[in-house]
């Protein structure tokens, strides 16, 4: 796999995210909480199963339970705003990395069910001519958590190529950290799996980390650090 090939896939999970990626607000002053990686459970009837084309009460109960938000959808409301952020991604394992910013606009959606993150940047690529030129990068991400899978959930889009990428996670309240997983074709047969960590320092700085394994053992590709805009 060349250069390019690494560096626009290492791009693709720019902030999942944020990304939840990037991976999302509190007030500056407040703290993230502490937060179980599981829902409340319902205390009604669980969902049973229906020959009828209608559900009956006790699933639409269970529904209902399950739409509910709770102390996991409040943590990712914690990232709610604007940010900054610097990035190092590595093409090579031991090369230096190469530097570039951007912003993140996060915000909350269908009565803070889930969170869309908007990420905008740039970073240097070879041009038709080899010279190395600015290109423009645009990214989306969507998060959430699911009550019924007990996981929080992401999805990302980028500028930079037509896939949706799926990623399911889980949060440790001791060391303030999301982790996700994911899973996306570097190119025609090849598998590339992610592995992705997003540490809330406080309620101003947050720090994502990405992971890759094609195959050979895993390598650090991307880190990338966030402000929040005062």
């Amino acid at each position: 796999m060349n250069i390019l090939t690494t560096s626009l896939k290492s791009l693709t999970v720019l902030v999942a995210g944020a990304s939840v990626a990037f991976a999302q607000v509190p007030s500056a002053k407040t703290s993230p909480p502490t937060v179980s990686s599981s829902p409340p459970t319902a205390t009604t009837a669980a969902s049973p199963a229906t020959t009828s084309s209608q559900p009956s009460a006790a699933e639409m109960q269970y529904m209902m339970e399950m739409s509910k938000l709770n102390e996991n959808h409040k943590l990712l409301a914690t990232l709610v705003g604007n940010w900054t952020y610097s990035v190092s991604m590595w093409m090579a394992p031991g090369a230096p990395p190469d530097k570039s910013t951007g912003t993140a606009v996060c915000k909350a959606i269908m009565d803070g069910r889930y969170f869309t993150t908007e990420n905008t940047g740039s970073f240097k690529m070879p041009g038709a001519d080899g010279k190395m030129k600015d290109m423009a990068f645009k990214g989306i991400a969507t998060d959430g958590y699911d009550n019924a899978k007990k996981k929080f959930v992401s999805s990302w889009i980028d500028n930079m190529g037509t896939g949706i990428i799926l990623s399911e996670g889980t949060y440790d309240p001791a060391t303030k950290t999301l982790t996700y997983t994911s899973e996306y074709d570097a190119m025609p047969g090849v598998k590339s799996k992610v592995r992705q960590t997003l540490k809330i320092t406080d309620a101003n700085h947050h720090t994502l980390e990405f992971f890759e394994d094609r195959g050979a053992g895993e390598t650090k590709t991307l880190e990338i650090d966030c402000t929040r805009k005062k």
